[in-house]
């Protein structure tokens, strides 16, 4: 019996030793002698554009300058920060392959310290890891943290992260802009087109026919036929006067020849108005239907610029905006690794798995008594 309770306390040390001193003693000379310091440098900055309402707190405070809030474009950016095209970046501006893989760097923390995968893949899965982008859902600001074994590293990387950004909006913005403005300008240039087209086939109408403006000309026939009947009305009565009291009035032959003269010019001028092919009123109708398209396309070229005004007023106030809140700090402490809460981690971890063999021991024990 006396054995059998040597051999069990030698288990609890054995268990005490593999579970709680030898992880605890390694937890704690690797972090306490070898772990690098990894620094973390953060910013805040928010996607904004003119248009859009903006949400309570500091939202409200930024709607007073005339900016809503887009988390769409800031998924965008979100997107981009992580994408393979910012860390190419990044290794074009900073070399940042480098300065994860530094040999000063312990090997666990280091970009293939254990791993010997040194591409652009491998690089971008541990770039990953190393850069956070989190969007306030409220206020739709957007927190960027960058990772990286010294201050300087941290806060260069971040301050290119956030260029990069905006330069990514203001393409954006110019392409929305030059897309929208282009269309519009096709528009008119279209209608600029056909309204040519239509004032050239109402002046080569004009031209062929020998006429200005039929309806107007038509007006003047049609008055100057009124004073040819007044006057033939006139020379009629004073016709039918001398004949009645004074048949032999030598006046009477050429009144009655004024009559035909008369007679002969208004049946000229109503010919031209109507009655022939070639007359006003059969030329108007064409003339009239030529005169419409050309008033209709002219009203077309003025809609498509007042939409090229619109569309170039529409663009400019429709932008978006990337508005920094917080610009990238140079830390002067590394945030992590946190040695001591990993140690009391791994210490309590150890303690609770030896806990546990205790009892599995214990249990065994009493089974087997």
């Amino acid at each position: 019996m006396l054995f059998k309770f040597k051999n069990y306390l030698a288990q609890l040390k054995w268990g005490l030793l593999f579970t709680v001193a030898l992880p605890t003693i390694l937890i704690a000379a690797y972090y306490g002698f070898w772990a690098s310091d990894i620094y973390t440098s953060e910013a805040r900055f928010v996607v904004r554009s003119p248009d859009r309402p903006a949400a309570p707190s500091l939202g409200n405070l930024l709607q007073g300058a005339g900016f809503g809030k887009t988390q769409d474009d800031s998924s965008t950016v979100r997107e981009y920060i992580l994408s393979r095209d910012a860390l190419r970046v990044l290794e074009d501006k900073m070399g940042i392959m480098a300065a994860y893989s530094n040999p000063s760097v312990d090997v666990f923390s280091r970009f293939a310290g254990l791993d010997a995968d040194s591409s652009m893949e491998a690089l971008h899965r541990y770039y990953q890891h190393k850069v956070d982008v989190q969007t306030d859902s409220a206020s739709s600001i957007v927190t960027l943290a960058v990772k990286a074994f010294t201050a300087q590293d941290a806060a260069n990387a971040n301050r290119i992260l956030l260029e990069q950004s905006e330069n990514l909006v203001n393409h954006l913005n110019e392409r929305g802009r030059q897309d929208l403005i282009r269309y519009a300008a096709t528009e008119v240039a279209v209608a600029e087109k056909k309204a040519k087209a239509a004032g050239l086939a109402v002046s080569e109408y004009r031209s062929a026919q020998n006429v200005v403006d039929p309806d107007r000309q038509a007006t003047m026939q049609i008055e100057r036929v009124a004073k040819l009947q007044d006057e033939l009305i006139v020379n009629t009565t004073q016709l039918a006067q001398l004949t009645a009291f004074t048949p032999a009035n030598p006046q009477i032959p050429s009144l009655k020849n004024h009559s035909k003269v008369l007679q002969g010019e208004i049946a000229k001028e109503n010919s031209r108005v109507t009655g022939s092919q070639a007359s006003l009123a059969t030329k108007a109708a064409e003339y009239q239907r030529l005169a419409l398209d050309a008033d209709f396309a002219n009203k077309q070229l003025g809609s498509a610029l007042a939409s090229l005004e619109s569309a170039r007023s529409e663009a400019l106030r429709q932008q978006v905006y990337l508005e920094r809140i917080a610009q990238p700090n140079l830390p002067d402490v590394a945030q992590e690794p946190r040695r001591v809460r990993s140690i009391a981690a791994t210490l309590i971890l150890g303690l609770v798995a030896w806990g546990i063999l205790s009892m599995l021991l214990a249990g065994m024990r009493e089974h087997q008594g």
